[in-house]
């Protein structure tokens, strides 16, 4: 089999076209991301019960705490009155009646210590009844580990409601497993707690789980969508992503239950289940997020919410002629300018008194997601109505449009009647979000899917998966074969960079054991990560992407053999890169063809993803199972693909 590979460039390929979509699914950030360790740390957690379009909440603020140890005489309940912060007003009155008596965290599955690592205690107490020592500790199996004690007067200077904030370094002598954190009195009193908050010291800036931010930055994203996914919509309005409540002190951010806490709620179950207590703290908000984009290199892509609840669960919205709206074009507005503007501006000024002088260099930014035109629901209204209220402050902002859930329906052939009616309405739309989550055999007989969409507005494929099986819970779901029908698609995707600018797979995280949504990108548990599959596919494409598109030809119908492949070049480098699959359960030999311009060009570089079977999958246990290994080959015949494979080759002058 031979591929005949020109010089002559086809089309431009968007730089940073491949990137990320985080979501606050899957304990993605609190219990993921965002390296708290310590659940419901502020007393606000909220339940969640019934299924997703008949729930029910209630406040549980004692949730993942209780007294400590076994036995002890004394109390902890939360309570309201004077409260540490408005925003989360309820705190936690503890009464010791005998010294050593105190409250624990579960903190999800346990805490887990490292050897030698140094982890950041923070609380804020009011001592109505106590004069002695706080102690802090991690218990296992009645064991003490990390301790550390700090006294009653030490705090910082109290607020107007006598709180006052501790700080203290908890060290770990030993590896400890599913410990659980305590916070006790060295002798009887009473005490009111807030805001109880243990961080490991190797955080990024004191925010990000390293080992899971180290594989985002490994991944060179070319762009990161936020906070969502359906939770910017929320299942109702009033528990939406408000970015505005993200911008405050760690400790006055109001907390939200997640939209994804009744996901996995069923009659077996009676309407109960183990994410019902899913919160979100907001610790990773707005800042956090632009803050991530520029520590990885990726450009931020917030999404806005248009007025609507979740159009699944519910057909919430405000009306466009009501003044509630103007609060969402405002928020938009006022992202905006938090993102980019000066120091001297309203939300400017925000943004540098939280650490950040500089502007962020916000470019794009989605309007709605999974959005779609109903007789009641105007959402090709709100879009007209967003995008010229947006570029009226900024016309530089790049909006993104959406096509509705998926692409195999009406909605989405609606969605795009509309924007080819603007098509020619300069800057209207950058790019629309189409999402499909598919078979794997789908996404093989789609690859040829842009082929022949009209080139006038573009497409950001935002969100995409192969779906081998799906459900809660199922790592074993991020198959070989899954990755590699992906791998197939973005075959497809990258020869139509003309048309697709941007693409994401979904979604990006998933806690072990925590998990409403299979497949995903990274897995972890409380100790460690391993990257799926697709993860490897899209760390692949992301840093083996070239500048613009080559023509090429084959001898016979690649398809029908099994092989997927896409050729790009690097200008500034003269590297040719081609990328191929064999999805066969058989190895192919294949040529390529050169022309005589790139006679030198002799040495190719080979990355090989491949496995055993379809089905073959990684773990906590083998996370290196399915993983990329590279060889270097000695030129452009006789190159073997493995079966199940996908394979970059980078041709160019390399050294011996």
């Amino acid at each position: 089999m031979k591929i005949k590979i020109s010089a002559e460039e086809k089309i431009k390929i968007q730089k940073g076209m491949i990137g990320l979509f985080f979501e606050d699914i899957n304990y993605a950030a609190d219990g993921g991301l965002y390296a708290e360790m310590l659940e419901n740390r502020s007393f606000e957690f909220m339940k969640a019960t019934g299924d997703a379009k008949d729930y029910q909440t209630e406040y549980d603020g004692s949730y993942a705490w209780n007294m400590y140890p076994a036995g002890a005489e004394g109390a902890a309940r939360p309570v309201t009155g004077s409260p540490h912060s408005e925003e989360n007003p309820h705190y936690m009155r503890l009464r010791a009646e005998r010294a050593g008596e105190g409250i624990q965290n579960k903190a999800f599955e346990g805490i887990y210590l490292k050897k030698g690592m140094e982890y950041k205690l923070v609380f804020w107490a009011r001592c109505v009844n106590f004069a002695g020592n706080f102690e802090a500790f991690v218990d296992k199996g009645g064991a003490r580990y990390a301790r550390v004690g700090v006294a009653a007067s030490q705090g910082q200077k109290e607020t107007y409601n006598h709180f006052r904030k501790y700080e203290a370094v908890m060290r770990a002598e030993e590896d400890v497993e599913k410990g659980s954190f305590v916070l006790a009195l060295s002798e009887p009193g009473t005490v009111e707690l807030d805001f109880v908050s243990l961080f490991p010291g190797d955080a990024v800036c004191g925010i990000f789980r390293r080992d899971l931010f180290d594989m985002l930055k490994e991944l060179k994203p070319g762009f990161l969508r936020f906070p969502g996914g359906c939770i910017v919509e929320g299942n109702t309005l009033a528990n939406r992503y408000r970015f505005k409540d993200s911008l405050k002190p760690v400790w006055a951010r109001r907390n939200n239950w997640n939209r994804w806490a009744v996901h996995g709620n069923n009659e077996e179950n009676r309407y109960e289940s183990k994410y019902s207590h899913y919160n979100q703290t907001l610790g990773l908000g707005y800042y956090e997020y632009f803050l991530l984009c520029e520590l990885i290199g990726a450009r931020p892509l917030p999404v806005l919410n248009v007025g609507f609840a979740c159009q699944y669960q519910s057909d919430e919205m405000v009306a466009v002629d009501s003044p509630a709206f103007q609060e969402f074009l405002q928020d938009a507005l006022d992202l905006i300018e938090f993102a980019n503007g000066e120091e001297g501006t309203p939300w400017g000024d925000v943004r540098a008194r939280m650490g950040h002088k500089e502007p962020f260099g916000l470019s794009l930014l989605g309007v709605g997601n999974e959005q779609w035109q109903t007789e009641r629901a105007d959402f090709f209204e709100r879009y007209e109505i967003f995008e010229k209220t947006i570029h009226g402050q900024d016309p530089h902002i790049r909006l993104i449009g959406s096509a509705g859930p998926d692409v195999t329906s009406e909605r989405y052939d609606k969605a795009w009647e509309f924007y080819h009616a603007h098509g020619k309405q300069e800057n209207f739309v950058y790019a629309v979000d189409e999402h499909y989550y598919v078979k794997p055999q789908w996404l093989y007989d789609h690859v040829d899917f842009y082929d022949n969409y009209p080139r006038e507005v573009k497409v950001f494929s935002g969100e995409y998966a192969a779906h081998p099986a799906s459900g809660f819970n199922k790592p074993q779901a991020n198959t070989l074969e899954g990755a590699l029908a992906e791998a197939a698609f973005l075959t497809g995707v990258e020869r139509n960079a003309d048309v697709v600018y941007l693409a994401s797979y979904a979604p990006l995280f998933a806690r072990l054991g925590y998990a409403q949504w299979s497949p995903d990108m990274i897995w972890f548990d409380g100790t460690a990560c391993y990257g799926s599959p697709s993860y490897y596919v899209q760390k692949m494409y992301a840093c083996n992407m070239g500048d613009a598109m080559l023509e090429t030809r084959m001898d016979r119908d690649a398809a029908a053999q099994g092989i997927y492949y896409s050729v790009s070049c690097r200008e500034k480098t003269g590297e040719v890169i081609l990328k191929i699959v064999n999805s066969g359960d058989e190895p192919q030999e294949i040529d390529l063809e050169l022309p005589e311009i790139w006679a030198d060009k002799r040495r190719i570089q080979a990355t090989i993803l491949t496995g055993p079977e379809g089905d073959a999958h990684n773990s906590i246990q083998e996370p290196q199972k399915i993983a990329p290994y590279e060889e270097q080959l000695a030129g452009p015949d006789g190159i073997v693909l493995p079966p199940l494979s996908f394979v970059v080759l980078r041709i160019g002058n390399y050294p011996d």
